[in-house]
């Protein structure tokens, strides 16, 4: 989420930052030039009035023409600016430097002949700091309401450039103080919005894979998921209340039934003894009282595995699964069914106790739907921060429907309904494996059978 929100809050920020940057930059640019152009217009308006002196001298305009070329050479080499006083019929007055006349076309005939006209030319278009342009002002001299002459300066920008320049680097250093603060800033908000969600998404993993005892720790944030958060402590509460009580009635009930029903198959034993011998009737009720017996002791299991805490030690994986290959090869000789074991030395971090039930588990089903002359094949490995122990069976196999239900209470498939068994033993085994951070997995073995696979963890567990 935070990797959708953060750029977000960045594009925005920084859509504000140049909607305030852009104009500032503008309006520096266009303060910069206009004062060039303020120093302009006095400049024409004084060699403007040189210019009505000199026209209106008695002696004639000679000497004070003289004076004025004094002036804008002064002008010239010290400012760089091109200026002279042409009258209406282009004729030069007083130029600097000599040789710069009014040219056929452009700014500065534009500027003249809108100066011609009685008023000083309009403000020269705004110049950008990668442009090379130049200033151009005009003046009229006016005497008795006639234009008499106009006074034209053709300024070089390069020193407003630079001013311009200057200061737009002095904004674009603000600019980027201001979007690092305000990522900063956006770091922090998100920061403190987004931890109580990461807080409480892990703990709903942790409650997801077992850990009910999890809770969302106090962790700052918003009003709002502050209380999302007491809500949720509440809503698990709850939830692990009403799981206890279920497993503490499956645990007394699966006790306080096996008490009458020993007495039962007791009962039925001492009456098999006065029915003939071989009677299918006596013998099929107590078939179905141990099956029911084993039913009720496997609910007692699953209801023992999933309220024990895991004892996890460091324990070699590999040497334990080759002990219930082992104790297993029996069975599985004699209905026919080889069983093989590549066991070597792993270490993970696992109940050794609820691994071995596992692994019973799982070793019992595969020989047990595996038929006569095929094999069994059981291989440990590890896999980075993960230990795997793999129960490959060669038997008919499960359907893609079938596996999404295989490790429910009860469930069975419907072609196997006529092995022994309760559908309980894979419940159990995921619960005891679950109680430790480990997993089961079920899945299609080419061309046809079974794969089981266990995972432990290997890395020791944090408190």
């Amino acid at each position: 989420m935070r990797t959708r929100l953060l750029p977000l809050l960045i594009i925005l920020m920084a859509a504000v930052l140049l909607a305030l940057g852009v104009p500032l930059a503008v309006s520096l640019a266009a303060a910069q030039q206009q004062k060039v152009v303020v120093d302009r217009i006095d400049d024409t308006a004084y060699f403007a009035a040189m210019a009505r002196s000199a026209m209106d001298a008695p002696e004639g305009p000679r000497d004070e023409g003289r004076t004025l070329s004094r002036e804008l050479e002064s002008y010239h080499d010290v400012y760089g600016i091109r200026a002279g006083v042409f009258l209406p019929d282009e004729a030069v007055l007083a130029n600097a430097p000599k040789t710069w006349l009014l040219p056929g076309s452009g700014e500065v005939r534009d500027a003249f002949e809108e100066a011609l006209l009685s008023r000083r030319s309009h403000d020269p278009r705004q110049v950008w700091p990668w442009q090379r342009n130049r200033l151009v002002v005009a003046s009229p001299v006016v005497r008795d309401g006639d234009v008499v002459a106009v006074v034209v300066t053709d300024s070089p920008t390069g020193q407003m450039r630079s001013r311009i320049q200057r200061g737009w680097l002095v904004i674009a250093a603000g600019e980027v103080a201001a979007m690092l603060l305000a990522v900063g800033a956006a770091l922090r908000l998100t920061g403190w919005v987004l931890r109580p969600v990461r807080v409480l998404d892990a703990t709903t993993h942790a409650i997801a894979s077992g850990a009910l005892k999890s809770r969302v720790a106090a962790a700052g944030g918003p009003p709002e998921l502050q209380r999302l958060a007491r809500s949720f402590n509440e809503m698990a509460d709850n939830v692990e209340g009403v799981l206890e009580q279920q497993r503490a009635f499956v645990a007394d009930a699966s006790h306080q039934l096996r008490n009458p029903l020993a007495a039962l198959l007791l009962r039925i034993e001492l009456l098999a003894f006065e029915l003939p011998e071989g009677n299918q009737e006596i013998a099929s009720v107590q078939a179905e009282g141990k099956r029911l017996a084993q039913v009720l002791d496997d609910l007692l299991d699953l209801a023992l595995a999933e309220h024990t805490a895991a004892d996890l030690r460091l324990t070699d994986i590999g040497a334990l699964t080759a002990e219930r290959v082992a104790a297993w090869s029996p069975t599985a000789a004699a209905k026919g069914v080889e069983l093989s074991g590549d066991c070597p030395a792993t270490t993970a971090w696992v109940d050794p106790v609820a691994l071995s039930s596992a692994l019973d588990a799982v070793i019992d089903n595969a020989v047990k739907f595996t038929p006569r002359g095929e094999r069994v094949e059981v291989a440990v490995a590890s896999n980075g921060d993960s230990a795997t122990v793999v129960v490959a069976d060669h038997g008919p196999g499960l359907t893609d429907e079938e596996l999404v239900r295989i490790g429910d209470r009860f469930w069975r498939s419907g072609r196997h309904q006529n092995v022994k068994g309760s559908g309980l033993g894979l419940s159990i085994s995921r619960a005891l494996l679950s109680a430790g951070g480990g997993s089961i997995a079920y899945g299609h073995r080419a061309p046809h059978g079974l794969k089981v696979t266990v995972r432990v963890p290997r890395s020791e567990p944090t408190a």
